[in-house]
């Protein structure tokens, strides 16, 4: 198979830790050509998708993990799978990614995540789908409705729809001297629309990575635990991951919704939970394959390419 990546630029990958690196070596051990491409260089002529792509070999030394061909371009229908892999921020650039996507797919193109999918699913606006699994939740513009939800429940986590890696995330308590300063701030004197979810002490033990590969739950997850006086257990925030066995409530919540993502096309699907609560689904470029592969020798980037097989 000729595996296309759509990846951040290489030299800026971290190969030691990076899923999409990891998914590459995989693919290659099992015989297939890895390509990489960048999504600003992907174009539209005449109503036929291309992009430049360049051959990869990779190796196992994550300082020079790569050697690379000169790009060619190619139309995007000519790989046996494309992975969109590009990281957040989720914005016009990257809607506007998703719509070529969406053409090429239409051409034929075989493209992971789906690129309708990745625009429809909000990672934190999805779970809105599924209250029955999450904390209590508000999703609003308008700042009284959050004072007020703040101090209906009295310890809440704050957060922008548009955030990755724990950036503006703030935890208020209904006594929090600078609350409203806060949520002006961060909601732009009304501009902008916040998520605010009730605090979840259960934190402490680990915000938790669910991933779901093909519509097939893995059977652990990645805790990330938040490091002393912080709130947020985001490994770019500083958190420690531990893998971990999924406990029998992370694994109902996603049984339940795995063949439903699935069907929408959604081959890699990072699920967040905290005390048995999902919090996010992220279907941009979930990550933490490597941790928990280091940690328990479950190979998850081997299973991305096992389903990219069978659907091949």
């Amino acid at each position: 198979m000729k595996i296309a990546f759509i990846v951040d630029p290489l030299d800026k990958l971290k190969a030691y830790k990076d899923s999409s690196v990891a998914m590459m070596r995989s693919a290659q051990v099992r015989g297939h050509q890895v390509y990489a491409l960048s999504r600003e260089q992907i174009s539209v002529r005449d109503g036929v998708v291309s992009a430049p792509a360049s051959a990869l070999t990779v190796q196992a030394d994550n300082h020079t993990w790569y050697t690379s061909a000169p790009a060619e371009r190619h139309l995007l229908s000519d790989f046996d799978a494309v992975l969109m892999r590009q990281d957040p921020p989720f914005d016009a650039e990257y809607v506007t990614a998703t719509w070529l996507l969406e053409r090429a797919a239409a051409q034929g193109a075989r493209i992971w995540n789906d690129p309708r999918s990745i625009r429809d699913h909000s990672e934190k606006v999805a779970i809105t789908e599924f209250p029955q699994f999450t904390p209590t939740t508000l999703i609003a513009r308008d700042p009284a409705e959050i004072q007020a939800f703040v101090d209906e429940l009295g310890d809440v986590i704050l957060k922008p729809l548009d955030g990755m890696g724990g950036t503006g995330i703030f935890r208020i308590r209904s006594d929090d001297p600078n609350r409203n300063s806060i949520v002006e701030t961060l909601g732009e004197n009304g501009a902008r629309t916040l998520m605010v979810q009730r605090y979840l002490p259960q934190i402490a033990e680990g915000d938790k990575r669910v991933l779901v590969i093909g519509g097939e739950v893995m059977p652990y997850s990645l805790a990330r635990i938040p490091k002393s006086g912080e709130t947020r257990g985001n490994l770019a925030a500083g958190g420690r991951g531990v893998a971990m066995p999924l406990t029998a409530r992370e694994r109902e919540i996603a049984e339940a919704l795995a063949p439903r993502l699935w069907s929408r096309g959604l081959l890699i699907v990072g699920l967040d939970m905290i005390g048995g609560h999902l919090t996010e689904i992220n279907v941009t470029s979930p990550t933490c394959m490597v941790e928990i592969q280091q940690q328990t020798g479950f190979g998850i980037p081997d299973k991305v390419i096992e389903t990219l097989e069978r659907q091949g």
